[in-house]
Parts: structure tokens; sequence; C-alpha cells
């Protein structure tokens, strides 16, 4: 008995121990990041104060950049090649007051964001990236997939600085769904013909990457989720919970054009989820269907009238044309003056 108490307490100290190991890890990878950011934040004071001495003096910037760099390359070693001095320097100019600089952003998120040429755009992924704690990965599959200019068609120009300024807060269904959906991380030829169950399969094959075009806050319940009315079943395709709306969100998916039927059925779906699946803290659940093709006049028309919240978004399974989007939300933003 005092052997097994014995073992009890000493594996209770091993995972203790082990607790304390950890926690020391992170927090040395952590102290490593920030003085890595900060050393390079201050290499790019330094070579711009070199350059200006109070003016611009850019005619400077080549060789000096290629000088230091070859310099820096032979006293410290590697990471100092032309292009991280230049990094560093752009840095800098980004974020003049070390206090503006994210404690939670990598050098390497820093490195992506710097990238992105559009002011507005950075700013947003900024915010975004420390809001939802994206890998550095994540940071530029969003900036690939064009999340900003997506999110931002949908808003007039006060709603596209408040994305700049606070980020993507979810505090509705409607903020919640975006329209057009990527999909090219599923690697589906656009002539490929594909059935709907093979479609499903592609989506849960690549879980993680589809929860994080979803957004914040959903989580997988399941995939044919089994609904019995009677003696009738029902399959709906993919089930998650939105933990920050407190809902269901059930997801159908269509490879063709959405018809007046696919909102019907949806709607059955979200009144059997409201009075059988719902307890008491739920919300309303909420419905979208994923589409190749969408008639708008038709979904409007079917889906007036249903109190439910049924969306109709289209997929995509190619990166959008970002400059075509860029060009559209300067649209809004000079339009809206």
């Amino acid at each position: 008995m005092s052997m097994e108490l014995s073992n009890s307490k000493y594996d209770q100290l091993l995972d203790n121990i082990g607790v304390t190991i950890e926690q020391a890890r992170q927090n040395a990878v952590k102290f490593v990041n920030t003085e890595l950011v900060k050393a390079n934040w201050e290499i790019g004071r330094h070579i711009v104060e070199y350059e200006q001495h109070g003016k611009e003096r850019a005619e400077y910037g080549s060789d000096l950049l290629s000088h230091l760099s070859k310099d820096l390359k032979q006293r410290y070693g590697k990471g100092y090649g032309r292009r991280n001095i230049l990094d560093m320097r752009r840095f800098y100019l980004l974020y003049q007051k070390w206090q503006a600089v994210p404690a939670k952003l990598s050098w390497t998120h820093f490195v992506t964001l710097l990238g992105v040429s559009d002011d507005t755009a950075r700013k947003f992924y900024e915010k975004q990236a420390v809001l939802e704690n994206w890998g550095y990965r994540e940071l530029e599959r969003q900036i690939n997939s064009s999340l900003f200019e997506r999110l931002a068609l949908s808003k007039d120009k006060k709603g596209i600085l408040q994305l700049v300024e606070k980020g993507h807060i979810v505090t509705d269904p409607t903020e919640a769904i975006k329209d057009p959906y990527v999909l090219d991380f599923l690697k589906i030829p656009q002539s490929h013909r594909m059935t709907e169950k093979a479609l499903e399969q592609k989506i849960i094959d690549n879980l993680q990457l589809f929860l994080l075009e979803l957004g914040k806050g959903f989580a997988f319940i399941g995939r044919q989720y089994k609904i019995s009315i009677r003696n009738r079943h029902f399959y709906i395709d993919l089930v998650f919970y939105h933990r920050i709306l407190k809902c269901f969100v059930l997801i159908d998916l269509k490879i063709k054009q959405v018809e007046h039927n696919d909102i019907g059925q949806m709607n059955l779906y979200l009144n059997y989820f409201r009075n059988e699946e719902n307890v008491e803290d739920d919300n309303e659940p909420i419905g979208i269907i994923l589409s190749a093709e969408k008639d708008e006049v038709l979904v409007e028309y079917a889906t007036g009238g249903i109190s439910n919240k049924i969306f109709v978004s289209q997929y995509q399974l190619y990166l959008p044309d970002k400059k075509e989007l860029q060009n559209k939300v300067k649209e809004i933003l000079l339009n809206n003056l």
C-alpha cells in the first residue's frame, strides 16, 4: 500500500517537474524571440539614424546596406544578408516607437507582414495575428487568400477602418460568415468533377486549414451528423459549434448551384437543432450552405420570411485575384469620403 502511495506521489512529482520544465522552455523561447525582435528593431534604428541625420538621404541606402551586410556577416556570421538588413530597416520605419511593436509576434511574423505593401491591410493582418494567435504560416495563408479584402468588401468605409483598428471581432452571425470561402488548400483542379461526398472528405482531410478559413471560434463537432424525425433519417454534412457566438453551425455542401429546396432542407435542420440539440445557454443555430454557384435573386426569395439564420456562400478552389480585390476596396474607401 505504501509502495503504491509512494509510486503515486512519485508520478505526481514527475508531472510537476515536467510542467515546470515545459513552462521554462516556453518562457525561454518567448524571451529569445523578444530579444531578437528588439535587436533587429535597434539595428534598423541605427541604420535609419545614420542615413538620415535628421533628413532623408535615400541615395545612400543601396551601398550602405551592401557594405553593412558584408561586414556584419564577417563579424557575426549568417543572418545579416542584405535582404535581412533591409527588413530590419523597414521594420524600424514601420514601428518607430518600440512600445508600438506587438509583443506576441515573432520576427518571422514581422518579415511576413513587411511583404504587405498596403498599410491598411498590413495593420489588419497584424491585429488579427495577435487576436487569433496565428503562427507565421497561418498568417501567410490568410494574406495569400486575401482575407482582409474579402472581409472588407462586405463593409462600408467605417467598417473597413474598424477592421484595421480592431481586427475582425465576431459579435453576431453575419460577421462570422464569409463569401466566398477560399478552399485552395484542397488542391482540387477547377476542371475536376467532384462529388459532394468527395468534397466533404477533402475538407475532413484538411480540417485544420478549413477551420482556419472559417475563422476564430469554430470547433468541429462531426460529419454526416444524423438526425431522425419519426422514422426518417437525415444527415448534415458538417456540424460545428461557435464558442464565441455560443451556437451550433451547420454546413451543407453543394457542388452545383443552390436550389430553393436546399434552403428548405437547411431550415428543417435548424428547426430540429433548436428544439432537440440546443441546451439552455445555446443561441439560435446558424446554417451555411456552401456551394459552387448561387443565384442571388433565387436565394433572396427562398430565404425571405424565414426566421432562421441561413446563409448561402460560394466556395472557390483557387486564390482570388488580389489586385482586383484591392481595387474594389479602394473604391469603397474613396466613394465613402
